[in-house]
């Protein structure tokens, strides 16, 4: 991290430049990644205390640790604008005026020092004082001569341990506000703390209950700006234990994230409110330049996982010669499937993984995504890595869970439903669909391959690395099939692959945590609203459900095949495909998603825009983030392929079966 002198500061700001780095000799540290109205300290930060001060105090670094607000500075990373104290408290209290500054002559009844300091001694904390307020007045008159009004968040801490009552979480101090003017924001900021969630915390904020606000870092700003506002904020040490100083990383985490979204709530309202900008977002609150550690880590990552690929390695070889011996003799069947080598070291990649920087983010969101794409990609290795094996069941369990019993429920209602329509008489190849959907793609203007495949178990399937749409050379398809198909895999599949390749965050391409969920839900909401979807197509879906249910309770494949058969009527073909998919690798959870994912999608679409789903390999569990981040210019907003709005002329009787599932 680059260090400027004070004067190099000053002239940065003057000249409305971005930068970040240690101030001096690394007394204060300044980040503006952006100029917005709103600014963020933690001024009691810091622990350094100088060495020819260290011989003099009475207090062990325990102790003035106790007095000191650690993490209020990862509490405020992620805001635009953030002005650090790094000096301790004890050689020169910045929320004390400069006079008042360097007289710590006790701490919660402990002497600080030896002796009092000298004169010279003081002169140097004060100096230090000083150039706070010349860099902190520098920036406050910067953001007032650009933006009229400004919001400063002045985050502390305290210990609550000795107070003989209950306490808020977090008290905003408001006596030196003007409530008249500026209240309505304080009540605002106060309502945004209070939704926070904290593990095992009841979360609450109060105004003046615990302190008033009294600081001097208000009194300086009221006292030479009358157009910013200034929150002094006290956020309990329910983080750590104030006594032993253990951190709770679980409480930090939850207070960063938290936090983020009531200081972007708060300066949106604000900037609304008294700058007069009415389309005022949160995101818009927020910096557009991504962090140059986020590009790393991104790089870093895509590099370690791009070939880990699921179906490379769970699609059976000889699947086509084990069709055949079902064939021969179905009763007595039990699969032998040969799978492709894993081509990695398990081991290492997954120590690989975990050495990534992710405390290096400051965005708490974006770090909270990426910790959850490590953990998700440890846990695919544990899947790829155990193919053909009885842990494999267990493996893909935990990756893509099984059936709910209400999943059941609706895959038996489906399945009991009368059949609306006959199969197409006339059946196509393989080559022909290729035809037909390479036309499709052209009609889109959708750069892709389309090609042939005998080594799947599923009738499409898009690779992302080129990226191609490969079809089952052994597969017919019915006409009607096929519109459906381009939906499916062109519109949704193809489309999120492309997509996620003009993305400036290669994570889109990975797939983030519950991405089979979300996105094979989208592409059959995509058939759905096509308008061409059948019921086959619906119990098709269904019979999976059923499918993955039999092999998790271990009923074998002849037994779960013939349930299939006889008991659902699913076509002998069929379902010899739909058991196939799920037996293989030694028990293949995924199919179950799909049913469930599609009524999850479509129910959220009729709420809320899904566009930011079709970015890339998304998952429904950060749509608020992938929007933010598309607000934020961290991701480029796609125009969709395929509609995912119901439109008002639908089949009847299938809507019916569609709504009537939950």
């Amino acid at each position: 991290m680059p260090t400027y002198s004070l004067e190099q500061a000053l002239g940065l700001i003057r000249k409305g430049q971005t930068f970040a780095g240690h101030i001096e000799d690394g007394r204060f540290f300044l980040k503006i990644d952006a100029y917005l109205p709103v600014v963020a300290t933690a001024i009691h930060a810091g622990h350094r205390l100088r060495d020819e001060l260290l011989p003099n105090c009475l207090l062990s670094p325990e102790e003035r640790y106790f007095e000191e607000d650690p993490f209020t500075d990862d509490m405020i990373a992620s805001q635009p604008i953030t002005l650090l104290g790094c000096d301790s408290r004890f050689e020169y209290d910045l929320n004390r005026s400069m006079t008042l500054s360097t007289y710590y002559k006790s701490a919660w009844g402990k002497q600080v020092w030896k002796k009092p300091l000298s004169r010279k001694q003081r002169e140097v904390s004060q100096h230090k004082h000083c150039q706070f307020y010349q860099l902190y007045e520098a920036l406050i008159a910067k953001l007032e001569s650009l933006f009229n009004h400004v919001i400063v968040f002045d985050i502390h801490s305290y210990n609550y341990q000795r107070i003989e009552r209950p306490t808020p979480v977090f008290n905003v101090g408001t006596e030196q506000i003007d409530m008249e003017r500026w209240g309505a924001v304080a009540t605002r900021f106060c309502s945004e703390l209070d939704l926070m969630a904290l593990p095992n915390i009841e979360v609450n904020a109060k105004i003046n209950d615990v302190f008033a606000g009294r600081g001097y870092l208000i009194t300086h700003t009221n006292a030479h700006f009358d157009r910013t506002l200034v929150l002094p904020t006290e956020v309990k040490k329910v983080f750590m234990d104030e006594q032993r100083g253990e951190v709770y990383p679980l409480v930090v985490d939850g207070l960063k994230l938290g936090m983020k979204h009531a200081f972007s709530a708060t300066s949106a309202f604000f900037e609304r409110k008294h700058n007069r900008k009415r389309k005022t977002r949160k995101a818009d609150m927020l910096s557009g330049a991504i962090e140059p550690a986020l590009l790393q880590l991104d790089t870093k990552l895509y590099a370690l996982a791009r070939g880990v690929d699921t179906l490379t390695y769970v699609n059976p070889l000889n699947l086509q010669s084990e069709r055949k011996r079902f064939s021969a003799s179905p009763r007595r069947y039990q699969p032998n499937y040969r799978y492709r080598q894993l081509a990695l070291d398990p081991a290492a990649f997954r120590e690989q993984l975990y050495r990534l920087p992710l405390e290096a983010l400051d965005d708490p969101g974006v770090k909270q995504l990426y910790g959850a794409a490590v953990d998700n990609l440890a846990s695919k290795i544990d899947l790829i890595s155990s193919v053909g094996s009885e842990s494999f069941l267990y493996n893909s369990l935990r990756y893509y869970g099984q059936p709910s019993e209400q999943d059941l429920k609706n895959a038996a209602f489906l399945l009991h439903a009368a059949d609306l329509e006959e199969r197409d008489p006339e059946l196509l190849t393989a080559a022909q669909a290729k035809d037909w959907l390479e036309q499709q793609a052209l009609q889109w203007d959708m750069p892709c391959k389309i090609g042939l495949s005998g080594q799947m178990a599923a009738r499409a399937m898009v690779v992302a690395d080129s990226p191609k749409l490969l079809l089952n050379r052994y597969a017919r398809f019915e006409p009607s099939e096929l519109a459906n198909l381009a939906q499916h895999e062109l519109g949704v599949h193809l489309a999120t692959t492309i997509n996620a390749r003009k993305q400036p965050l290669k994570l889109l391409r990975l797939g983030l945590p519950g991405a089979t969920f979300t996105q094979e839900g989208l592409a059959i909401l995509a058939e759905f609203t096509s308008g061409q979807m059948k019921l086959s197509r619906l119990k098709q879906l269904a019979a999976r459900v059923i499918a993955v249910d039999s092999m998790v309770r271990r009923e074998g494949f002849g037994p779960t095949y013939e349930r299939l058969h006889h008991e659902h009527r699913v076509a002998a073909e069929d379902a010899f495909t739909i058991t196939s998919r799920v037996y293989r690798g030694g028990g293949f959870t995924k199919d179950h998603l799909y049913l469930s994912g599609f009524l999850a999608i479509l129910r959220l679409s009729e709420q809320r825009s899904l566009n930011s789903l079709l970015l890339g390999k998304t998952s429904l569990d950060y749509l608020d983030l992938l929007d933010e981040l598309v607000q934020r210019g961290y991701l480029l907003a796609t125009q969709p392929y395929v509609s995912l709005k119901t439109p008002d002329k639908l089949s009847g009787i299938l809507s019916y079966l569609v709504r009537s599932m939950r």
